[in-house]
């Protein structure tokens, strides 16, 4: 998989408590089919943090990689 045809998502750091682990919160803006009223939507992933250096709060971006 070439690199620049990997997703890439940026969120928020919402748990560091897990060992080199963390939880980014993703937010994104959906409207709603019917009202047409804007909605948020969060989607939790769990992203690998060699260095443990981001904590919660911290802004990541981060990519989809190979089944390990």
């Amino acid at each position: 998989m070439e690199r620049n045809l990997r997703k890439s998502r940026t969120g928020v750091v919402t748990s560091n408590k897990m060992n080199k682990t963390i939880t980014v919160a993703i937010e994104r803006k959906v409207m709603h089919p019917l009202y047409g009223k804007y909605l948020k939507k969060t989607r939790k992933l769990m992203a690998h943090d060699e260095k443990q250096e981001a904590s919660i709060g911290d802004m990541v971006r981060i990519m989809e990689t190979r089944p390990i």
